[in-house]
C-alpha cells in the first residue's frame, strides 16, 4: 500500500488545487452524503456521477501490471482523476470515494495518504485489514446501491479489475440505464473489455493520471512495427519450481 512518503512526492504544486477543491465542493462532506440526495417535497431524486475506488484492487493489479513495486512516479494521481470525473459531469454533481485496507501497524504510514485524497475532494472508507475475508468489495457495492436509491445515478465509474465480485452487479445497473465505466487497466479488466453494456477506460488514458508513461507494452495499443514483451520472471526458475515437486 501507499505510503505517505511515496505519496508526497505525487502531490500537485497549490496553483492545481483549484479543481480538486472544486470536487469537494460539488460532492459535500462524506456524513451529509450519505443522506438522502433529492428534493423531498418534489420527490425529483438528484443526478450524481460517481466513482468508487478498489484501493487494494488497483495497487495490486498496477504491481502486476509494471512487474514490480510502484514508485512515486507510477502511481496514479488522485487530482488528475478528480479533474476527469468533474469533465465529464459538466455541472452535475459527483462524488469520488476511495475504499481502503488498514493493514495491522499500516496506520501510521496510510494516514498522510488518506489525508492528501481527502484534499483532493474524496471521501475515503477504511476497513481494518485482520484476515483474508476483510476486503471492501462488499462496502463498494453497499455504497453504490445506497446512491442508486438516494439519488438518480448518471453514471457510474468503478476503479477496479476484479470482475467476479463487479460483472454482474455493474451489468445490471447498466441495464437499468446507469452509464457505467470500469476503470483499470487492459492487461486484468477483461471483464469489462468484453461486456456490451460496460465502457472501458484504461487508467494510464485519463489525462496527466502518470507522471510519465508505465513501463508497460499494451496489446491493445500496439505500434506498427510491433513490440518486445519481457518476461515476468526467469526460465532458470522453472528448475526451481520442479525441484519442489
Amino acid at each position: 500500500m501507499t505510503t505517505d512518503a511515496e505519496f508526497a512526492e505525487t502531490r500537485t504544486p497549490a496553483d492545481e488545487g483549484e479543481d480538486a477543491r472544486h470536487l469537494a465542493d460539488r460532492s459535500g462532506d462524506g456524513e451529509a452524503a450519505a443522506q438522502g440526495g433529492g428534493d423531498i417535497d418534489s420527490g425529483v431524486k438528484t443526478a450524481i456521477d460517481l466513482l468508487v475506488w478498489d484501493a487494494p484492487n488497483i495497487d495490486m493489479t498496477l504491481s502486476n501490471v509494471i512487474g514490480g513495486r510502484p514508485t512515486p512516479s507510477s502511481r496514479p494521481r488522485f487530482d488528475a482523476v478528480a479533474r476527469w470525473l468533474l469533465a465529464a459531469a459538466g455541472d452535475g454533481e459527483v462524488e469520488g470515494c476511495v475504499f481502503a485496507n488498514v493493514p495491522p501497524g499500516g496506520a501510521v504510514s496510510m494516514r498522510g495518504w488518506i489525508e492528501a485524497i481527502r484534499s483532493f475532494g474524496y471521501s475515503v472508507f477504511a476497513r481494518p485489514k485482520l484476515g483474508p475475508d476483510d476486503d471492501v468489495d462488499a462496502d463498494m457495492l453497499a455504497h453504490i446501491h445506497l446512491r442508486h436509491s438516494t439519488h438518480r445515478l448518471r453514471r457510474l465509474v468503478v476503479a477496479s479489475g476484479d470482475g467476479r465480485n463487479f460483472l454482474e452487479p455493474l451489468e445490471k445497473l447498466a441495464r437499468d440505464g446507469v452509464q457505467v465505466a470500469v476503470l483499470s487497466f487492459a492487461e486484468v479488466a477483461g471483464y469489462a473489455q468484453e461486456s456490451d453494456i460496460l465502457e472501458f477506460v484504461d487508467l494510464e488514458d485519463v489525462p496527466g493520471a502518470f507522471i510519465q508513461p508505465l513501463p508497460r507494452v499494451r496489446l491493445d495499443n500496439l505500434p506498427a512495427g510491433g513490440a518486445w514483451l519481457a518476461p515476468t520472471r526467469s526460465m532458470r526458475s522453472l528448475l526451481e519450481d520442479h525441484s519442489h515437486d
